[in-house]
């Protein structure tokens, strides 16, 4: 038996997170932990940058030649990148000439830190944070022709180049980097394989290529519709906001974001959430919060072991109601066909929650959970 004593139980122990971020992870996994939560990390993507591309350095001298009329710098490390090789190549300061000649705009905080922070000046960041809401005010003050230099974020970005080109802009695309598969697929295959077999209560997203890459791979083994399934269910998605958000709602998932695309907004949101999603049961007098690998007794934690949980999940689905030995003994992971193993894991149980009569026998035909009567049918589940 393991217990938690403490004053307040975390927000978020008893939960188990996955998260798919390459960038920032270990950021993430710590505000996380403080909050009580375990963590497992399966990075869904991998960024690779084009320092000595080619067609980054094609894009960069040509903007020096002629300057553009606008810049759109869409990421922060995107940006920082780009006058990093072009400051390996000998160009820094005429490419911090050309730039700003003209007006610049950030897509999000970070792009704007990144501008100031090389000594130029942005005029307008969207409140959004997303390249819709950049492309509509770069319409809205007309662009023909305008030259406009847009930093692309990992992968290309075709309806704002072809809505800019349209109206008259000339658009010139600088790729300072992209987004690809990660170079071991063994800890994400781990993390969805971990979603769909319940062992992770919410998967973290924080860009919308991630989303993309999670779900590209479980296509791959033939678990797509599977992981789809999880995450409309059991599984919580969260995503940093509505633009990490897209893929997922474009396949009917339901998303939790904060309102503010911060991580830690978003670690915030989570431990309203989670808490919320648990199945809360008053029984024998006492108050039963079912959280991932643990359930809070009166306020107090209590880690359960794997069999432990199966069980006590099993009668939480039925609360009140005889839940047969047979039944149990088909969650128990790992079982035999002997009911003596039901037997041994109730015992364990109730030890285990520190209260004994939580758990009922009801002779000759299983087990319930001693739902108090005043409760109604279903308790809070």
């Amino acid at each position: 038996m393991t217990e938690n004593r403490t004053a307040e139980v975390p927000p978020l122990a008893g939960f188990t997170v996955g998260i798919t971020a390459a960038r920032r992870a270990e950021e993430l996994a710590t505000m996380l932990e403080r909050r009580g939560a375990a963590i497992l990390q399966g990075p869904a993507l991998r960024i690779v940058a084009l320092t000595d591309d080619t067609e980054l350095q094609r894009a960069t001298r040509e903007l020096i030649a002629r300057p553009p009329d606008i810049v759109v710098a869409t990421t922060g490390i995107g940006y920082r990148g780009w006058m990093e090789a072009a400051d390996g190549w000998g160009i820094g300061e005429e490419l911090l000439a050309a730039l700003g000649a003209g007006r610049l705009l950030a897509r999000g905080p970070k792009a704007r830190g990144a501008i100031r922070a090389s000594g130029l000046v942005d005029e307008w960041s969207p409140p959004s944070e997303s390249s819709a809401e950049v492309l509509e005010y770069l319409l809205d003050g007309g662009v023909e022709g305008a030259r406009i230099a847009v930093q692309l974020h990992g992968e290309p970005l075709p309806d704002v180049v072809e809505a800019l080109t349209l109206a008259g802009a000339e658009v010139v695309e600088v790729p300072v980097y992209r987004w690809a598969a990660p170079a071991d697929l063994g800890p994400l295959d781990r993390l969805t394989d971990a979603a769909l077999a319940g062992a992770i209560d919410a998967l973290a997203f924080t860009s919308a290529p991630a989303v993309a890459s999670m779900l590209a791979r479980a296509a791959e083994r033939g678990l797509r519709d599977d992981l789809i399934t999880a995450l409309q269910g059991p599984v919580l998605a969260l995503c940093v906001g509505p633009v990490t958000a897209g893929p997922l709602m474009a396949v009917d998932v339901p998303t939790v974001q904060p309102e503010r695309s911060r991580l830690g907004a978003m670690v915030r949101k989570l431990e309203a959430a989670l808490p919320e999603r648990a199945p809360h049961l008053p029984v024998a007098g006492h108050l039963l919060e079912l959280r991932g690998q643990a359930v809070v007794v009166d306020g107090v934690l209590r880690l359960l072991p794997p069999t432990g949980m199966a069980v006590l999940r099993a009668l939480a689905r039925r609360p009140g109601r005889v839940v047969t030995r047979a039944d149990l003994l088909r969650v128990l992971p790992g079982s035999s066909d002997d009911e003596h193993a039901v037997e041994t894991a109730v015992a364990r149980l109730r030890g285990a929650l520190g209260e004994p009569k939580l758990v009922q026998t009801v002779v000759k035909r299983g087990y319930r959970l001693a739902l108090d009567p005043a409760a109604g049918p279903g308790g809070r589940c």
